[in-house]
């Protein structure tokens, strides 16, 4: 796993760490995940849950890990849970500081079984977002049947933010709805200053990027160093 930091800018410190999967060698997430396919999608994703969480625990993470499911590998939500919860007890790793990310960019094949899957984790205690928000085949359907704890822009809406005043009104009517539902919204693939101003100008606090950190291989990058 790699991992990269959420940051809170106005804390000026980490929110999060997200887990990214990497390959032996360092292969990025895509060339990882050509290779799954529906024979091998459960047992793949369940070795990225407890790979984080156990890569996590010997690097002494003390904020919130993020970890990606893929919800077409989940046939039955306890079930799937159950290796997660023991392995987080195992590593006296709080599971209320993890985050189940799922993406818009993977077509659901079970809406309903998603929602599920959404409804059994926070009711064990673990947060919830949806990644990629607003690029992808869920969206607002997905945010009319259940709302997560945590929305995360997708990266092409915050591109050149500040020079872009749709984008700008877009996210401003998402972060709208977001905080009328009580939900935190992260803007992810933040490269510039200028973006950030942006970002903060229109009231977003949570950023991700590599003008905070790239993802690191098993290593915790800090920008806010103490």
């Amino acid at each position: 796993m790699a991992f990269q930091p959420i940051v809170d800018i106005q804390a000026e410190k980490v929110y999060a760490y997200e887990a990214l999967v990497r390959g032996e060698q360092g292969q990025g997430a895509g060339e990882v995940l050509a290779q799954i396919t529906s024979d091998n999608m459960y047992s793949f994703d369940q070795t990225c849950r407890m790979t984080a969480i156990e890569q996590a625990a010997a690097l002494a993470l003390k904020s919130k890990l993020s970890i990606n499911f893929m919800p077409n590998a989940i046939y039955e939500p306890e079930t799937c849970l159950e290796r997660t919860l023991r392995t987080a007890k195992k590593l006296s790793f709080p599971h209320q500081n993890i985050i189940f990310e799922v993406t818009e960019h993977e077509k659901i094949e079970n809406h309903s079984l998603l929602v599920e899957v959404f409804d059994t984790y926070k009711k064990h205690g673990f947060l919830t977002a949806i990644d990629d928000f607003g690029e992808g085949y869920a969206g607002l359907n997905l945010l009319a049947d259940f709302q997560p704890d945590l929305l995360k822009l997708d990266m092409n809406l915050i591109r050149n933010i500040h020079e872009r005043r749709v984008n700008q009104i877009i996210v401003k009517g998402i972060l709208a709805v977001a905080c009328e539902l009580d939900i935190k919204v992260i803007a992810e693939g933040i490269e510039t200053p200028d973006e950030v101003s942006a970002l903060k100008d229109l009231g977003i606090y949570l950023m991700q990027g590599y003008h905070f950190a790239r993802p690191q291989l098993n290593a915790l990058a800090d920008p806010y160093p103490r």
